[in-house]
C-alpha cells in the first residue's frame, strides 16, 4: 500500500487486512478450480434480501445451453428488464456468487434481473462467454412479455469483467440490429488490455488494494489471445465508432487498477455523443459492491446504480 492508505475507506482497509492484502496467494498461483471456489466464498452473502420470485432456467446458446437465474421484485409487472453479466476476470464467478447482489438491484430498481452464467475461459476463451451474453440478452428483449416484463426497456450491465461483456453486448446489439437497449450499467469495467495502454492506475493501485496487475494479465491470458488485441467485442476500447450506443453508467473505484481505464472509456463515450453518467467511488476498492455486507459505502453505491437504472427505465423514484 501507499501514502494514500489514509484516504481508503476504513472498512474496506480492515477487509483488505483481514484478507491479507487483497486475494493471496495471487490468482496466477491458484488452480482455476481453486480460485473459482475462493470467489464463491468471499462474494457468498449470509442475509440475502427476499424478491418476489427467484427462478433458475435454462436457454439455447450458440454452442449449447445457458442457465439464467430470473429475479422478479414483489408487485405487478410489466417490469423492466436488466440483464445482469458476472465478474471473476471470464473466469471466475458465478451466478450463484452473485446472488446478494442481484437480488439488492431487482428490489432497489424495481426490475427483472436477469443473471446470466455465461462459458467461462479458460476452458471457453473469447469469443464464447460475449456470444453466450448477447445471445441471453437476445432471449431476454424477445421474451421479455412472457417473463412479466417490458421488452421496450431492456438494458445490460455487470462488474469487472462483466462490465466489459455488457459494453461488448451494447456494441454487438448496435452492430447487428439486434435489442434496442435502454441503458449500459458499467461497473469497474475492464474494457481494456495493459499490451494496449498501460494507465497510471495499474501502477498506483497494482498491489495491495484486492484486485492486482498480476491477476488482472493473467486473466487476460486466459480470456484471450494476442491475436483479439484488436477486436472490439474482447477490448470495447479499441471500437473505433461509440456513436449510437444506449446512454451509459459508468462506476469506478478510487483505489481499483482498472480506474483509470474505465474513465478513459466514459470519456469515449461522452466524445461519441453518448449520454453518460458517472459515479466515482474515491475510498473505494475494485468489487467493493459485491462486498456490501462488510462495507457501507457498497450499500450506498448500491441504491445510486438501482437510482440510475429506475432513472432509464422511467420507473418512479
Amino acid at each position: 500500500m501507499s501514502a494514500r492508505d489514509d484516504e481508503l475507506d476504513p472498512q474496506a482497509a480492515a477487509l483488505l487486512e483481514e484478507l491479507g492484502s487483497g486475494i493471496a496467494p495471487p490468482s496466477s498461483t491458484l488452480s482455476v478450480d481453486a480460485g473459482r471456489q475462493l470467489l464463491e466464498e468471499l462474494f457468498a452473502v449470509e442475509d440475502p434480501e427476499p424478491v418476489g420470485e427467484r427462478t433458475d432456467i435454462e436457454i439455447q446458446g450458440p454452442e449449447g445451453p445457458i442457465p439464467l437465474r430470473l429475479y422478479a421484485p414483489a408487485g405487478e409487472g410489466p417490469f423492466p428488464v436488466f440483464v445482469f453479466f458476472h465478474g471473476g476476470g471470464w473466469v471466475r464467478g458465478s451466478i450463484e456468487a452473485y446472488d446478494g447482489l442481484c437480488r439488492r438491484l431487482t428490489n432497489d430498481a424495481g426490475c427483472l434481473v436477469v443473471s446470466v452464467e455465461y462459458r467461462r475461459a479458460p476452458e471457453h476463451p473469447f469469443p464464447a462467454g460475449f456470444e453466450d451474453c448477447y445471445a441471453a440478452t437476445e432471449w431476454a428483449a424477445t421474451h421479455a412479455a412472457d417473463l412479466g416484463g417490458d421488452p421496450d426497456r431492456v438494458a445490460v450491465g455487470g462488474d469487472s469483467a462483466g462490465g466489459n461483456l455488457a459494453a461488448a453486448v451494447a456494441l454487438a446489439a448496435r452492430d447487428r440490429n439486434g435489442p434496442e437497449l435502454s441503458h449500459q450499467l458499467l461497473l469497474y469495467p475492464a474494457v481494456s488490455h495493459p499490451e494496449l495502454r498501460w494507465f497510471d492506475s495499474y501502477d498506483e493501485n497494482g498491489t495491495g488494494y484486492f484486485l492486482e496487475i498480476d491477476s488482472i494479465e493473467w486473466y487476460h491470458e486466459q480470456y484471450t489471445d494476442p491475436a483479439d488485441l484488436g477486436n472490439q467485442y474482447a477490448f470495447p476500447i479499441r471500437a473505433r465508432d461509440l456513436s449510437g450506443l444506449p446512454p451509459a453508467t459508468v462506476l469506478t473505484a478510487g483505489f481499483d487498477p482498472l480506474v483509470d481505464e474505465g474513465r478513459a472509456y466514459a470519456d469515449r463515450l461522452e466524445a461519441a455523443g453518448v449520454g453518460t453518467t458517472r459515479l466515482h467511488y474515491e475510498s473505494q476498492i475494485h468489487a467493493f459492491l459485491s462486498l456490501y455486507e462488510h462495507l457501507e459505502g457498497a450499500d450506498r453505491a448500491i441504491e445510486d446504480i438501482a437510482s440510475q437504472l429506475r432513472t432509464a427505465f422511467g420507473v418512479d423514484q
